[in-house]
């Protein structure tokens, strides 16, 4: 037994915890309370495991799994930056290296090696797991918008001409979840729930 490794790992678990406490802009579905970052890479994860079957190539779904459970964690220390802010980009920062760097570094070295290529992988969308991956994290924020009246579209004045944009991230790993999504997002403005 390697005491080291197991502290190491132990310390790495008690600070991932710290993502239950990441708030996101997004509400749970038909709901007015916010998502968490852990209960986000949960459904993330899920929904991978489900909609597999979709995916435009066959892809190993314990990575895509991994990639989507650990995305996330980084925001731990660069926070969670919402899809629509108009003055932060949400693409990878030199914030997030640092707390990949710092979190996943708890880690033994090659289990910290592993999941720092992960997340660069998921980052990069790529491969056909981090399109798949991607798909998932553009997927559930919308389903929920949807399901909550138009949700942070309306609360935030975000316009279908962004959403589709940002949406469309979807088809790179899904044609068939890009064809269900597209029209959700035709069918929010018909609604009123989405302004045009």
């Amino acid at each position: 037994m390697d005491l080291t490794n197991i502290l190491q790992q132990i310390e790495f678990i008690k600070e991932i915890d710290k993502l239950k406490y990441i708030q996101r802009k997004t509400r749970l579905f038909n709901s007015d309370r916010n998502e968490n970052d852990a209960e986000h890479s949960w459904h993330l994860a899920v929904m991978a495991i489900v909609l597999a079957g979709h995916s435009n190539v066959p892809v190993d779904i314990l990575k895509v799994v991994k990639m989507v459970l650990i995305h996330d964690i980084v925001e731990i220390d660069a926070g969670d930056t919402f899809i629509y802010d108009t003055q932060k980009n949400h693409t990878n920062t030199d914030d997030e290296r640092l707390a990949a760097n710092r979190i996943f570094g708890m880690l033994p070295p090659e289990q910290a090696s592993d999941l720092i290529a992960v997340w660069e992988e998921f980052e990069a969308g790529e491969t056909a797991e981090a399109r798949f991956a991607r798909a998932m994290d553009r997927l559930e924020p919308l389903l929920q918008n949807s399901s909550n009246g138009g949700g942070t579209w309306k609360e935030f004045g975000v316009k279908y001409e962004k959403v589709y944009e940002k949406k469309k991230v979807i088809r790179e790993g899904s044609d068939s979840l890009w064809a269900y999504a597209e029209a959700l997002i035709n069918e929010s403005v018909e609604k009123g729930i989405l302004e045009k």
